[in-house]
């Protein structure tokens, strides 16, 4: 490197290194990221304990973002978690719970969103 900035000075960059350096250092001076896939709570109360099968959660908020299993049942979760540096964090999850027929058993949502 120090032999091709030699041979070309330090135009041998570019604008669009200029350009990715800077954005970097400011996604380093903000410290966000996100985690997680956006989805819509508006239909969260539609949810009915005993009723609500795999494929109408599916047809409701999407694939889920992560999926796992809990007591050897299957549970999908949809999340989305913002995180700040300065200013306030933001989350939303919905974690389901299905029993061995694929019907919801349970489920929880939470909001930092107002």
């Amino acid at each position: 490197m120090k032999n091709f900035l030699a041979k070309r000075g330090p135009r041998a960059f570019g604008f669009s290194s200029l350009v990715l350096i800077a954005s970097l250092a400011t996604t380093q001076l903000t410290g966000c990221f996100t985690v997680g896939q956006e989805f819509s709570p508006v239909r969260v109360p539609e949810i009915k304990v005993g009723q609500t099968r795999k494929q109408d959660i599916t047809e409701m908020f999407g694939t889920p973002w992560r999926t796992g299993m809990e007591d050897g049942k299957p549970t999908w979760t949809y999340g989305i978690y913002k995180y700040a540096l300065f200013g306030g964090n933001d989350s939303q999850d919905l974690l389901i719970r299905f029993d061995a027929q694929g019907v919801v058993r349970s489920y929880t949502f939470s909001s930092t969103r107002k």
